[in-house]
């Protein structure tokens, strides 16, 4: 029987990484080390058992190697698993006791606070190493880029090690107007690790899985109108959502440059924000938005607004209608009543039953002209991604399309189509029309969300799940989603804050303070999930 293509190249890079293992006489082990458990610790506490000589890097990469070979067949977060990611371990174990050794200090002032911790990279960002960057699509395995993404040096600066790629909705969702969430040709239907046959949203889904399965603790999604913010909700964890420009879009592949933005998916506010701390700032490969941006990273970074009482005398915008449209009584409506009185209790000002102007209009995509202008702007994006690439199966828009013709079965053309892609294909640029549609979104966002969050004095506007995402995309606005609860099947949803461009510092206050007052994330149990004893029984 012949082998799936992804099955084939993620049994290579597994058998690579056993080698390496069995060669340093090191092997896997799913017990505590030395009293100290993987399984959601955060980055603060991994840092500190570091530190303490009780894990070292190369364990903490071969403990989440064997969670992905023990998960992955069933949740399909991960496309691929970095052969050289225990060597990148090994470097950053040396450097620690380097440090330790040559200076006899502890090695946590001599390093960020992501030093030898794995990481999980979404396939559209570019890693230059052995892993393959292709938004899901065999039509792009094989491409050879020239560096890494703008966000992936920083990472690599900061000493943290590229783990593997996870997986995401093919495209970016954006291949056509019947997408199956969370699907892509290269690793299949990535699944909600709560209840498998339920949501994963948007396309960042692998990412969000991988955190919430305890495949690892810390990965990067990108959101263009609720990638980041949707998948953390339905998966149980957290995603930052930054302001368009804090991060770089150099060398990935985006949708749409105004309103593509690179984040962090981790179970903590706390994590994200260690990550955050790292991919923010200016890249000459993406000048004029990072340049724009640069003025509102804080001097001292954003560690400093991490702060337990950080609700208090904020101003919190509820609006009402649409978003909180639950029916009386119901587990969501109660849910969210708690934690309203939650925020109240911890010192928080709501202003509630708030309304943005033309609300409609901005949520819906063909209105707005978020869609024209979306369809036009892949396009162009694509097109300058894939020819700057070293070598490439494919080299335009139109060299997709006709790949996706060529391998209907692959890339199951049957059940998906490919209308976006085609509709985008035949778009001229930034036409008068679509300038039209782009000054109509910046009048949508100055006259609605800008309006409200000005005259009522509001520090963010709260909403269940990603039920805003269209609002905070066209404008380019920041926003952090924390786990909220968990509806009857198990499903998690989330909170979500929403703020001004800039006002990550204050997002962060409000949700660190939210999620020490209510401790809400639970990891799913994976009972349900049938562990394979190897994947060659697959």
């Amino acid at each position: 029987m012949a082998v799936h293509p992804y099955l084939s190249s993620f049994m290579f890079l597994l058998v690579l990484v056993s080698l390496q293992i069995l060669m340093s006489g090191n092997l896997i082990s799913i017990v505590p080390c030395h009293g100290f458990s993987v399984k959601e610790a955060s980055v603060s506490e991994i840092q500190q058992a570091l530190r303490e000589n009780k894990l070292t890097s190369r364990k903490l990469v071969e403990l989440y190697l064997e969670e992905i070979e023990k998960l992955n067949p069933t949740l399909r977060a991960v496309i691929e698993v970095n052969p050289d990611a225990l060597v990148q371990a090994d470097k950053a174990d040396l450097e620690r006791s380097s440090v330790v050794r040559d200076s006899g200090r502890s090695s946590s002032s001599s390093f960020s606070g992501l030093h030898g911790i794995p990481i999980l990279i979404k396939d559209n960002i570019a890693t230059k190493d052995k892993l393959n960057t292709t938004v899901g699509s065999f039509a792009l395995l094989g491409s050879v880029i020239r560096r890494d993404a703008g966000v992936v040096e920083k990472l690599r600066g900061a000493g943290a090690v590229i783990l593997g790629k996870a997986s995401l909705s093919e495209w970016c969702n954006f291949r056509s107007h019947s997408p199956i969430i969370g699907w892509c040709a290269r690793s299949g239907q990535g699944k909600n690790p709560y209840v498998l046959s339920d949501k994963t949203c948007a396309s960042s889904t692998g990412s969000a899985i991988a955190v919430s399965a305890n495949m690892v603790a810390v990965s990067l999604g990108t959101e263009t109108d609720g990638s980041i913010i949707c998948p953390a909700g339905f998966n149980g964890v957290v995603g930052i959502k930054p302001t368009v420009g804090l991060t770089s879009r150099a060398g990935v592949i985006i949708i749409s440059p105004r309103q593509d933005t690179i984040g962090p998916i981790c179970r903590t506010v706390s994590d994200a924000v260690y990550v955050l701390d790292v991919i923010v700032g200016f890249d000459p490969r993406d000048a004029e938005a990072t340049r724009d941006a640069e003025k509102y990273i804080p001097s001292d970074g954003y560690k400093q607004f991490l702060k337990a009482d950080g609700l208090q005398g904020k101003r919190l915008g509820i609006v009402r209608k649409p978003f909180f449209n639950f029916p009386k009584g119901s587990l969501l409506s109660q849910a969210f009543e708690d934690h309203f009185n939650t925020l109240r209790q911890r010192g928080a000002v709501l202003v509630d039953n708030l309304e943005i102007a033309n609300i409609s209009s901005i949520l819906d995509h063909s209105q707005s002209g978020e869609q024209m202008t979306m369809l036009a702007e892949f396009k162009l994006a694509l097109n300058s991604y894939l020819s700057d690439l070293v070598t490439s199966p494919v080299r335009s828009l139109a060299d997709v399309i006709a790949f996706n013709e060529n391998h209907p079965d692959q890339e199951r053309m049957k059940d998906l189509g490919q209308e976006k892609l085609i509709e985008s294909e035949e778009t001229n640029g930034i036409d008068g029309e679509v300038r039209n549609a782009i000054e109509n979104m910046e009048r949508l966002s100055r006259d609605g969300f800008e309006r409200m969050m000005i005259e009522n004095q509001l520090d963010a506007m709260v909403t269940p799940r990603a039920s805003a995402s269209a609002v905070l995309a066209i404008g380019g606005y920041p926003a952090i989603s924390v786990p909220a609860g968990y509806e009857s099947d198990g499903l998690p949803f989330g909170i979500c804050f929403g703020g001004l461009r800039g006002s990550e510092p204050k997002l962060i206050e409000i949700s660190y303070a939210f999620e020490q007052a209510t401790k809400i994330r639970k990891p799913p149990s994976l009972r349900h999930i049938h562990v394979a004893s190897s994947y060659s029984e697959l």
